[in-house]
């Protein structure tokens, strides 16, 4: 696998994202191709040895799509941004997979419009693993489209499924839809009209309405939302986990000899839980409904979370993704508005 690096996007670029795509090197054997400012780059890869002697290239490029700039005036004004060349590459079959911890809404539209939507896609959603008792809960979407249709929800089961079943190896992913109660008959407009659609599709093992509880829990396998709820769910989440592991840790120090005491029996314990938490171990999202492999990465991305995001391309390469979502495409009838309400689009 050969994977484009947005190297100049996110908080810590680029030494954490080359520090990152090194380490992936190695342990994935993949070809890495770091896009941006070359000097700046080979600044970086000096300092670590061995590099070299992996299959790491540079694509220099000369500009960089900042955190506030306007996704796509910048995508159509930079046309040698880090996050468009590296998104163009995998476009012209000379990269597998792209991957990104610069602007969310850069990435997004780069991929839209030089990657294009897999036909029958309408919008692409980012699917989002979160932890759970069960292993891992898929939120779909937790960013890339705010507001939904009922179609644009159905697409996004759809995908959220097959990801699911390809890449974290559940055979029949069991899916929910987000709602303020189990009920069918509970929730807005949106919530109400789409349960009845996800009921009729061939595609899903729809088990019905979701709360935000079950999300952790793990009682489903993927979850779905329109995108504004899905990012509140996901930061709500992230903040939760470190505020808990930060007053486990002021209760310990707080708590004299016999806390410490304890807290030193439960270390093994305790590790294996925070890794568990540990937003790094997934390290990015995929972008489904692109016609190609694009993971969007945490602005704060780490090496850690690089390395990890490098490994979900992997898996989503070898998955053949794309192939299967063509496929449950195929098998559905009631993906677009013409076949939901009997008229044409151009009606």
């Amino acid at each position: 696998m050969k994977i484009a690096v947005d190297a100049m996007g996110g908080d810590f670029a680029p030494k954490e994202i080359v520090t990152g795509s090194v380490a992936a090197a190695k342990k994935y054997g993949c070809s890495v191709v770091l896009v941006g400012d070359e000097p700046q780059i080979r600044e970086v890869l000096d300092t670590l040895p061995g590099w070299d002697k992996l299959d790491i290239s540079i694509h220099h490029t000369t500009e960089i799509i900042g955190m506030g700039e306007h996704p796509a005036k910048a995508v159509m004004r930079k046309k040698d941004a880090s996050v468009v060349v590296a998104t163009r590459l995998v476009s012209e079959g000379e990269c597998d997979a792209v991957l990104s911890a610069g602007s969310t809404g850069a990435a997004v539209t780069a991929a839209q419009f030089i990657l294009k939507r897999i036909k029958g896609i309408d919008r692409p959603s980012i699917a989002t693993p979160m932890p759970s008792p069960e292993g891992t809960t898929l939120l779909m979407d937790s960013g890339a489209n705010v507001d939904c249709k009922p179609r644009h929800l159905m697409q996004s089961a759809m995908m959220g499924s097959v990801y699911a079943k390809y890449v974290l190896g559940i055979e029949n992913p069991r899916v929910g839809l987000l709602n303020i109660g189990e009920e069918e008959t509970k929730g807005n407009e949106q919530a109400r009209t789409t349960y009845p659609l996800l009921k009729q599709m061939k595609t899903i093992n729809f088990l019905g309405n979701a709360e935000g509880r079950d999300i952790p829990k793990g009682t489903f396998d993927v979850v779905v939302c329109d995108g504004f709820v899905g990012n509140v769910v996901l930061k709500f989440g992230e903040g939760l986990a470190k505020t808990i592991i930060g007053l486990l840790k002021e209760a310990v120090k707080e708590g004299g000899l016999r806390a410490k005491l304890g807290a030193l029996l439960l270390m093994p314990a305790c590790k294996k839980l925070a890794r568990r938490l540990d937003v790094e171990e997934n390290g990015g999202a995929p972008l489904l409904g692109v016609d190609g492999c694009c993971i969007i990465a945490h602005g704060s991305s780490s090496a850690k979370s690089i390395k990890s995001a490098i490994g979900m391309a992997d898996g989503y390469v070898k998955g053949d993704v794309l192939a299967h979502i063509e496929e449950a495409i195929m098998k559905e009838e009631i993906l677009d508005d013409a076949a939901l309400t009997g008229k044409s689009r151009n009606e």
